[in-house]
């Protein structure tokens, strides 16, 4: 099956009211995970390449083992960059990628705005739209300032308007990763008024660990996509370490158990997310 269109994936989520699951993959047992979760969920499904799996193999590597697998699937799908520099995001158009995430987020606010705005311009010459980051995302286990890292809402409001950018990865108090499983809780009432300010779908990058009384409500305030890495690969994880634990096992029959695991988290996810069973959806009028 080919790529699907994510305008009309995340039109629906955000008309719906739910979100997309959007998800790393590191080889080609988790990407066959993400896709099959998928098809038994009956969800689309955004497909990640990102900072793991490009260090690892390169983007095109990575992109053409994606694509490979995925379109001998019956999923709904999109490949999608993750985190993608200036430099990837230009070899991601040429390659086929039908989502784009920019990321500058580590330079000053009007070098942000520029770098994404003329993005956005090529993207969108190519039909491709466009997701960017404001505000810092921590990593699991930093003592940190919240001040100095959430997304501002009248900055928000500013970088959407000049960017034209299509979706907002914001820090609203979420993590990169899960320490014993806690995590601060979202400001919901700083998503709500950036979608207010903005009018766009939101991004939650760092979702695992969030409660699900959390992602209802971050879906209500207007987040309509989820990245979540972390709670699928501990559970690819355990299926791994249950079957060599056992002494000497062949590496597929382990990572066959990891896969299996991670298909079953995957379809967790989709189903708290709301994607479940919103595939091959139209736009509504």
């Amino acid at each position: 099956m080919t790529q699907s269109d994510p305008w009309t994936i995340i039109e629906n989520a955000r008309k719906g009211g739910y979100a997309i699951g959007a998800f790393n993959m590191h080889n080609e047992e988790t990407t066959e995970a993400m896709l099959l979760a998928a098809e038994r969920a009956g969800a689309p499904v955004y497909l990640q390449v990102g900072r793991a799996i490009v260090p690892h193999m390169g983007l095109r590597r990575a992109y053409e083992m994606t694509r490979r697998i995925a379109e001998r699937s019956g999923a709904e799908y999109v490949i999608h960059l993750d985190h993608g520099p200036w430099d990837e995001v230009l070899e991601a158009i040429k390659l086929g990628f039908r989502s784009i995430m920019c990321d500058y987020a580590h330079l000053s606010l009007d070098d942000n705005i520029a770098r994404t705005r003329r993005t956005v311009e090529i993207c969108h010459d190519f039909g491709i739209p466009v997701e960017a980051e404001l505000g810092r995302i921590p990593d699991a286990g930093q003592d940190v300032d919240w001040s100095e890292y959430m997304t501002d809402v009248a900055e928000a409001e500013r970088f959407v308007h000049e960017t034209g950018v299509d979706m907002l990865a914001i820090s609203a108090g979420i993590v990169h990763g899960v320490v014993d499983g806690k995590v601060p809780p979202l400001d919901i009432a700083r998503i709500e008024a950036i979608r207010d300010a903005t009018g766009i779908p939101l991004v939650l990058h760092g979702a695992s660990g969030l409660s699900e009384r959390d992602v209802m409500a971050a879906r209500a305030a207007g987040v309509h996509k989820f990245n979540a890495d972390t709670d699928l690969r501990h559970a690819f994880r355990r299926g791994f370490e249950s079957v060599w634990a056992k002494g000497d096992r062949q590496l597929e029959e382990a990572m066959a158990e990891g896969r299996r695991l991670m298909i079953d988290a995957t379809v967790d996810k989709m189903r708290v997310y709301g994607c479940a069973e919103k595939s091959g959806l139209k736009i509504a009028a």
